[in-house]
């Protein structure tokens, strides 16, 4: 399928990334807005707060971890005033409507819903709602939000936020599928994974050693020790076994936590028929 290169146009409305931020694409008749929780009431009387939209708050959870909630209102700035009030865990808010009249309550329900979705599939930010209800819409009307929902997606990545897209787009693909590789040694450790966008994803059900050896960094013995906390790690037959896809922020980063001691990503990651990586990133 062919793709198209796209033009998005930001704009600092007080000069800096600090304030209100809103971002357009070229030939789209959507509007995105970013703002700090703390600039929203200041913000409220402008024109895109006035109408129909879909927004999602943006903080940290109990532990730490990104957190999200996604929601939809008739009038933006009534709901995140509300939200201020109820709300403690958001400190900064994106929001997407429309610059006619496009949007209806209807459409951006169906968007809330279709959002939901793909954080969830993501599995990047926690998000801690129920689920959307999605309304009943025709074909052609789900087409053209369908359509809305992937510029929605690419000015949240593009404003800083990567909460709805899945690891599974980061990575390579040649014009068949995807590079798989694999890192091994005799002692069981057995990983699948493939070069990202984000550095080196390693792929769910992966073993990793558990005895780590001295010449291991320090800092991959905190993210180990990080992902048996959070339950990304399992023990499992004398092994550490991934709970779900995991992103590290390089191959050889990748390869030393499964073997853990250190090592070079490009030597240790082999295709199926035993090719390095370091001869396929040539």
């Amino acid at each position: 399928m062919n793709t198209f290169g796209k033009t998005i146009r930001l704009f600092f409305v007080d000069g800096t990334p600090n304030s209100l931020t809103t971002a357009e694409l070229s030939n789209w008749t959507g509007i995105g807005i970013r703002v700090p929780r703390i600039k929203v009431r200041e913000f409220s009387n402008r024109t895109e707060f006035r109408k129909p939209g879909v927004y999602i708050l943006i903080g940290k959870g109990d532990n730490n971890e990104d957190a999200a909630y996604i929601g939809e209102a008739e009038v933006i700035a009534e709901r995140l005033v509300s939200h201020i009030a109820n709300k403690e865990f958001w400190n900064e808010v994106l929001f997407f409507g429309s610059k006619d009249q496009y949007l209806n309550k209807a459409g951006v329900k169906y968007l809330e819903n279709r959002l939901y979705e793909l954080a969830m599939h993501a599995e990047r930010y926690t998000i801690n709602q129920n689920i959307p209800t999605r309304p009943e819409l025709s074909e052609a009307e789900q087409a053209e939000l369908e359509e809305f929902l992937s510029n929605v997606k690419i000015l949240t990545a593009s404003l800083g936020h990567k909460i709805f897209e899945s690891l599974e787009e980061t990575v390579e693909q040649d014009e068949t599928n995807q590079l798989i590789l694999y890192c091994k040694n005799g002692a069981g450790a057995n990983s699948k994974g493939s070069p990202s966008t984000e550095g080196f994803v390693v792929y769910k059900d992966s073993l990793l050693m558990v005895t780590e050896q001295p010449s291991l960094n320090e800092g991959i013995v905190l993210e180990r020790n990080k992902m048996l906390s959070d339950g990304i790690l399992q023990r499992d037959n004398g092994f550490y076994k991934l709970t779900k896809d995991y992103v590290f922020n390089s191959s050889s980063r990748a390869a030393s936590a499964i073997l853990a001691r250190s090592a070079s990503g490009p030597v240790e990651w082999k295709t199926e028929s035993g090719i390095q990586l370091k001869f396929l990133e040539i």
